[in-house]
């Protein structure tokens, strides 16, 4: 999801859009702790949905956060030792990779997420 600014408001907007995407199962999900994902929105969506779980990274781990991995990765086909003159264009071409590849995560591996998923795919 694409967005103009990074608050709680439109963090959770992008909350009910992902609980109404999958409706009527538990949901996980694992978060640093960004500003944007604390506040009044974001209590008001959780409290309004017990389906939908939150845990939080310790502060200063992003070894332990998948996201910063992958967006290591990103930045380093999109954005390092490129130049591109238009956000928007940017924007484009790092939504892109995003969509067309499968980013591998230890952390992940470590609690057998990716041999499970390959079992229901």
């Amino acid at each position: 999801m694409q967005s103009e600014q990074m608050n709680a408001v439109t963090t959770a907007a992008h909350l009910q859009q992902v609980l109404d995407a999958i409706p009527d199962v538990p949901i996980l999900l694992l978060w640093d702790k960004a500003p944007w994902h604390r506040g009044e929105p974001i209590r008001k969506v959780l409290e309004a949905n017990p389906r939908l779980e939150i845990i939080r990274f310790p502060t200063a781990s992003p070894d332990l956060n998948p996201q910063e991995h992958v967006w290591k990765a990103v930045r380093s086909a999109i954005s390092h030792n490129h130049r591109q003159e238009k956000l928007d264009v940017l924007a484009a071409k790092f939504e892109q990779h995003l969509n067309s590849q499968t980013f591998s995560s230890s952390f992940l591996d470590s609690y057998g997420f990716n041999a499970l998923a390959a079992m229901f795919t």
